[in-house]
């Protein structure tokens, strides 16, 4: 398959990783990402192109418990962009929490495609942004060792929210040595604060993640 510039890239190394695409982030959702729901068709019709040509597909879901961390209601204190609590735990409306109609995948994302579900943010005091890593950068979600063990070597990442879980999920991907591309028609951003999604782009450059779209990985 001959992707973006012309660069080969072989789908039996390839994963697409689908980032926490559930109702709580979408549209009525306790955490609405505005226009979340769009990355769900782009995402359908890769992860389907990606099975039937060789390549993975996992997806990630926040899982909290009730009176996790990141609530702000656990601390009896509004929700707000600029209230953070110890080691900086940004506090946010309650949101997917375990068992819930919110924790659920958005009922149009086509799971038929998913291999493995990694669940995140289920410890009460430690909260998870990253698909590979849970906040304090050290505890490990598992994801890593599942796709090396397969021999990963490029992933393909979109899903919700631009400037926070998908942020922190491809500065992790490039730090443990896979070549990512975050596709750009399948990602919004939550932009709490305001312009955190410019923010969230210029890391991802800085970084040197490739952007596209994901029609450039469906030939």
């Amino acid at each position: 398959m001959e992707g973006i510039n012309g660069i080969e890239i072989a789908l039996a190394g390839t994963a697409l990783l689908i980032i926490d695409v559930q109702n709580d982030f979408c549209k009525g959702g306790a955490l609405e990402v505005r226009d979340g729901e769009t990355v769900v068709a782009p995402l359908n019709a890769l992860a389907e192109y990606c099975v039937d040509h060789g390549g993975r597909v996992i997806a990630t879901a926040d899982w909290h418990p009730r009176g996790h961390v990141s609530f702000a209601s656990a601390h009896k204190v509004a929700a707000s962009d600029a209230d953070n609590g110890a080691n900086d735990q940004a506090r946010w409306p309650d949101h997917c929490v375990q068992g819930s109609k919110g924790a659920q995948f958005y009922e149009s994302l086509n799971l038929n495609p998913v291999q493995l579900i990694i669940r995140k943010g289920f410890r009460p005091n430690l909260d998870s942004y990253s698909a590979f890593f849970e906040n304090d950068r050290t505890t490990q979600t598992g994801l890593d060792g599942y796709l090396k063990a397969l021999g990963v070597t490029t992933l393909l990442i979109g899903g919700l929210a631009t400037d926070y879980c998908v942020l922190y999920s491809v500065l992790d991907a490039v730090r443990l040595g896979y070549r990512v591309t975050v596709l750009v028609d399948a990602v919004q951003a939550v932009n709490i604060p305001a312009g955190s999604e410019q923010v969230a782009f210029a890391a991802m450059h800085e970084a040197g993640i490739a952007l596209a779209e994901t029609k450039d990985f469906i030939l």
